[in-house]
């Protein structure tokens, strides 16, 4: 199954490496929230719930994960759409609702690895910063 966000292809271009991006904070998150507080009584206070979105999903280039310029201009526009929501299709089969980040800097970075004479041509290594939200009401 391929990795997709919104209608761009994020497989990485066989003939630059062709490998896969890396979620690489799958397991830093917790769908748990909790507060905790002392009572006057010295009495500990908890309150927990589910999470319900949030979630950060940073996706980055892993060794061959190369892509080339016309995918980060197609990331680019769809980042440059403020609060567009976009269906993200991992290879396992799981699909999130998600949003650029903007909140700690630049939501999409992206790396030549080398420069040639033509730029079109350049293998670019590329960084996602998403957040999982609530899927789009049906119309």
């Amino acid at each position: 199954m391929a990795m997709t966000l919104d209608s761009v292809d994020l497989a990485a271009d066989p003939a630059l490496g062709g490998e896969q991006l890396e979620w690489t904070d799958e397991w830093d998150w917790t769908p748990i929230a909790q507060e905790q507080e002392r009572s006057l009584s010295g009495a500990l206070l908890v309150q927990q719930g589910s999470k319900l979105y949030g979630r950060p999903i940073t996706l980055k280039s892993n060794g061959g994960a190369w892509f080339t310029l016309a995918t980060v201009r197609s990331l680019e526009v769809l980042r440059d759409i403020p609060g567009r929501v976009m269906p993200l299709q991992l290879p396992d089969g799981r699909t999130f609702s998600v949003i650029f980040d903007h909140s700690n800097g630049a939501p999409l970075k992206a790396k030549p690895l080398w420069r040639s004479v033509e730029p079109d041509q350049w293998p670019y290594e590329i960084e996602l910063s998403l957040l999982t939200v609530a899927p789009p009401e049906a119309p």
